[in-house]
């Protein structure tokens, strides 16, 4: 399963992807990582969600971020879910296909049995109407 949390920069989603993944963390018995573009929000979170710096990693296109994240499910098969802040900057789609990537990201979800959370910044308005119905909070 793939979601989304939207809205324009400053709106206020990371807050409510970190509030999700604490809550997350005391209900669900695998593990949980948490993907951001620095360590800025490190202590923010539980100490059980492994926080993962991309920006420390040679990811230079969208094709790279999808093999980095078979490369964390491969490593980790109790992984549970991944929750992804800043998306369209971590996964290099700032001008890219979002569809395309959620679509990838689904399949990798239904084989592997992990759920993504993503914080994606963009309006409601501006999203493709085929990912509306993953929308689980806009801001």
């Amino acid at each position: 399963m793939v979601q989304l949390i939207v809205g324009k920069k400053g709106k206020g989603k990371t807050k409510q992807l970190l509030d999700k993944v604490n809550n997350e963390v005391k209900n669900i018995s695998g593990n949980i990582v948490y993907l951001d573009k620095s360590t800025k929000h490190m202590y923010e979170l539980n100490n059980k969600v492994r926080l993962i710096d991309v920006s420390q990693y040679p990811i230079e296109n969208n094709s790279e971020f999808l093999g980095f994240i078979c490369g964390i499910i491969s490593q980790d098969h109790d992984l549970q879910q991944m929750y992804f802040d800043s998306f369209l900057k971590i996964a290099s789609l700032e001008d890219g296909d979002l569809t395309a990537s959620v679509a990838k990201l689904e399949t990798i979800s239904d084989s592997f049995n992990v759920d993504f959370i993503l914080s994606v910044s963009l309006d409601e308005a501006e999203l493709p109407e085929s990912l509306k119905d993953k929308i689980i909070i806009s801001l």
